[in-house]
């Protein structure tokens, strides 16, 4: 079925931190330090960007970002770091592509030590003790970001020394993340615990310490780092549980499309306003019950996809299956963007706006990068000549 956007809408604490419409979030782009995030960015007051959830949700690309930020006169030497984190993203969905739902599983290597697959009930209450951490993942559940340095170090308590596999808390951060790329997200999590890389990660005590203008000390952190190997897990992080994870979808309502007109289909991975904005199209959002049992996301995410869609003009919800609109508009033609959930759509696929040409699986971001930056520095020769 079919629901419009009818109901008044007041800002969430998510949309007060990340506001949702194009003026704002462009203006955000605009104001970008990219030479100062190079410096500062694993700093939790770092000249970070905030704009991972408007490129995880399509509302903009990572090359949308890169030309703009270009066009301010930075040369690409000068802003290496912030062009490689842009790539990161790229990496991801790249990987995604080309391996489909083998992300879900250990990528590269088995995640060694692996004590079970449910995750610490005191990461999920924020009780590790571990005070950064703590009031990241209370932050987390209030405004659906956390800071992506935070993001390693509650992978690694949770998997490495909590020894929980990988799977149960990826789900688990994705379901309160404003940027939740799944991709993205799995795979930090399976690089972290040495499944998508060649070692696991840690972070003792000092190292959370001087990120986090914390000053603890005590913690079962504090240890060298080659003792986190062999130490037995840590009272608190014995206790494992399975996290509940359900989406409540909007209720359903009846709204006539045309079936005359060729459709646009949105989703929570596709949000761009600025996509084929003439005239002459039913826009649809879809959301799929089948994609939110397998994906789950909490209720304030699921709010900042729909306040993003208020600002698609003609923007309306179908909530069920891409075959269930499918035969409402009977046989009409359909457009949508490629992204590695949408293979079950069928009609015309368009690409995304990629930074760079480079596709394929590369193992490591190394390779990748090479290619991406012979790719960048063609570009940048070409405008020269």
């Amino acid at each position: 079925m079919i629901t419009s956007y009818a109901s008044p809408h007041r800002a969430s604490q998510s949309e007060s931190l990340f506001p949702t419409d194009l003026a704002s979030i462009i203006q955000r782009v605009d104001e970008i330090d990219p030479i100062g995030y190079g410096r500062s960015r694993n700093f939790i007051d770092g000249a970070v960007t905030r704009l991972s959830p408007y490129i995880s949700r399509g509302v903009i690309s990572t090359r949308s970002v890169l030309d703009r930020t270009l066009a301010r006169g930075f040369e690409p030497y000068q802003i290496e770091k912030f062009i490689k984190e842009l790539a990161w993203r790229d990496y991801y969905q790249r990987v995604w592509q080309a391996k489909g739902d083998a992300i879900n599983a250990d990528l590269r290597h088995p995640q060694a030590n692996v004590a079970n697959h449910r995750m610490p009930g005191s990461v999920i209450a924020a009780e590790t003790g571990i005070d950064a951490v703590d009031a990241a993942i209370r932050s987390l559940y209030s405004t659906g970001y956390m800071h992506n340095h935070i993001r390693m170090y509650t992978a690694s308590i949770t998997c490495n020394i909590g020894r929980s596999h990988w799977l149960t808390p990826a789900r688990w951060m994705y379901y309160h993340l404003l940027d939740g790329d799944w991709a993205s997200n799995a795979i930090s999590w399976q690089w972290v615990a040495g499944a998508a890389s060649n070692k696991k990660y840690f972070a003792d005590q000092a190292n959370v310490d001087r990120h986090c203008y914390t000053s603890q000390s005590g913690t079962f952190l504090d240890a060298a780092y080659d003792e986190f190997g062999s130490l037995p897990v840590p009272a608190v992080l014995q206790q494992t549980t399975t996290p509940s994870l359900t989406t409540v979808l909007p209720e359903r309502a009846d709204v006539t499309l045309d079936p005359l007109l060729p459709t646009l289909i949105y989703n929570s991975y596709n949000l761009d306003p600025t996509w084929k904005t003439e005239t002459g199209y039913n826009r649809v959002l879809l959301l799929e019950p089948s994609h939110f049992a397998a994906y789950p996301i909490a209720a304030n995410v699921l709010e900042f996809i729909l306040a993003l869609g208020r600002y698609i003009s003609g923007l309306q919800i179908f909530v069920g299956e891409f075959s269930e609109l499918k035969e409402i508009l009977g046989g009409g033609e359909i457009y949508y963007k490629e992204h590695p959930l949408n293979r079950h759509y069928t009609g015309s696929e368009e690409s995304r706006d990629w930074m760079f040409s480079v596709s394929g699986y590369y193992p490591s971001f190394f390779g990748f990068w090479k290619k991406c930056e012979s790719e960048l520095k063609g570009s940048q020769l070409s405008l020269d000549l």
